[in-house]
C-alpha cells in the first residue's frame, strides 16, 4: 500500500508565519520519515508586529524532527515576498537534488501522497513529456478512470513533485512571453477559447514587475514545453489555508477546493497511453469556473477591466472575430 511506503525521496517543506498549519502538515511528514528534509522560510514582514514571533514559532518544527534525517534549512532573516521566497527555495532545493516532493504549510497530505509521488518520480524520471506530479483531485467522482492517475494540461501547486530537469525551464521573468503572445502559441497547446482567455489573463499579470506569485510562471514553463501533469484518481491533498492568513487565495469561492476530503490509495495501475485526458480537463475547468473569481460569473458578466484585457489579448492575436 502506498501509505506504508518507505520514503527516500527528498521533501521540501515551505513555511512562513502560520505555526498552527505548519505543525499539522509536519505531523504527516513525520509519519513517513523522509531521509532528507529541506525546510525553507521567508522572513517577517517589516511593520507587522506579530510576524517575527509567528515566523519563529513555525520554525520550531525543527525541534520535532525525531527520526534519522538529513536536514537542510533556508531561513530568511528579512521578508522577500512569496514570489521570490518560494521560487528561490525551489531553486535551492534542485541545486542539490534531482527530484523531490514540494509541500507548502497549508497543503495537508494523505500518507499515500508521498508513496504516489515517489513511485511516479522514478517511473517518469527520464520522460521529458511529464513535468509535474500533483496530489489533488477535485473531480469528485464526476469521471470514471480505469487507471490510478491521468495526464493533464492543467497544472497545480498544492502538494506536488517534479525533477530538476523540469524545473530548469522555470523563468520567473517570462523573458520570451512577448514573442509567445505575438505568435499566439497558446493555441498550439489549448483549443478551448475560454480556457485560453483565463490562462492568458494570468500570464498578463505574471509578466508585470508587481506580480506577487510564482505558480503562474511555473504553469507557463510547463505549457511552453508542451508538458503534461499527473493527477491521481483520488484526492491526496487538502488545502487548509483558505483564510485571512493566506498570502493568496482568500476569496470565499476558493474554499470549494478545501471541501474535498483526503483519501488513501493502494497499488498503482498505470495508464497505457501518455496522452492528456481532455474530458478530465474539461470537468476540472468547470470546477475552476466555480472557484476562480476571474471566471466565477463567466466572461459575459465579468468585471469590465478583465473583460477588456481579454478582448485586447484576442485583438492583438488577430482573433477578435472569434471572440464573442
Amino acid at each position: 500500500m502506498l501509505a506504508s511506503a518507505t520514503i527516500s525521496t527528498p521533501v521540501l517543506f515551505l513555511i512562513y508565519n502560520r505555526p498552527d498549519l505548519t505543525f499539522r502538515v509536519f505531523e504527516v511528514i513525520r509519519t513517513v520519515k523522509p531521509s532528507r528534509l529541506y525546510i525553507a522560510a521567508d522572513g517577517p514582514r517589516p511593520g507587522k508586529v506579530d510576524d517575527a514571533g509567528k515566523c519563529q514559532a513555525a520554525r520550531g518544527i525543527l525541534d520535532r524532527i525525531d527520526w534519522a534525517c538529513e536536514v537542510k534549512t533556508l531561513f530568511r532573516e528579512e521578508n522577500i515576498g512569496c514570489r521570490l521566497a518560494v521560487s528561490s527555495a525551489i531553486d535551492w532545493f534542485f541545486e542539490r537534488e534531482e527530484q523531490g516532493i514540494i509541500l507548502e504549510d497549508d497543503c495537508l497530505p494523505s500518507k499515500s501522497f508521498f508513496g504516489f509521488c515517489q513511485e511516479l518520480l522514478v517511473r517518469y524520471r527520464n520522460d521529458e513529456r511529464i513535468m509535474q506530479i500533483n496530489g489533488n483531485n477535485f473531480l469528485k467522482d464526476k469521471v470514471t478512470l480505469r487507471e490510478s492517475y491521468y495526464f493533464s494540461k492543467l497544472s497545480g501547486s498544492w502538494g506536488w513533485a517534479t525533477w530538476s530537469r523540469a524545473w530548469r525551464h522555470f523563468d520567473l521573468k517570462l523573458r520570451e512571453y512577448q514573442r509567445f503572445k505575438e505568435d499566439n502559441r497558446i493555441r498550439d497547446y489549448l483549443s478551448n477559447k475560454e480556457m485560453i482567455g483565463w490562462i492568458m489573463s494570468y500570464f498578463e499579470d505574471a509578466v508585470k514587475p508587481s506580480c506577487s506569485v510564482w505558480s503562474t510562471q511555473w504553469s507557463y514553463a510547463i505549457l511552453i514545453q508542451n508538458g503534461l501533469c499527473i493527477y491521481p484518481r483520488k484526492n491526496l491533498i487538502k488545502n487548509i489555508g483558505f483564510s485571512n492568513q493566506a498570502t493568496h487565495g482568500t476569496k470565499k469561492s476558493f474554499k470549494i477546493y478545501s471541501q474535498v476530503d483526503l483519501e488513501e490509495m493502494d497499488r498503482l495501475k498505470h495508464p497505457v497511453f501518455v496522452l492528456s485526458n481532455n474530458e478530465c480537463d474539461r470537468i476540472f475547468f468547470e470546477v475552476i469556473k466555480k472557484a476562480d473569481p476571474r471566471l466565477i460569473h463567466g466572461y459575459r458578466v465579468m468585471s469590465g477591466k478583465l473583460k477588456n484585457k481579454i478582448k485586447r489579448f484576442f485583438a492583438n492575436c488577430k482573433l477578435a472575430k472569434k471572440y464573442k
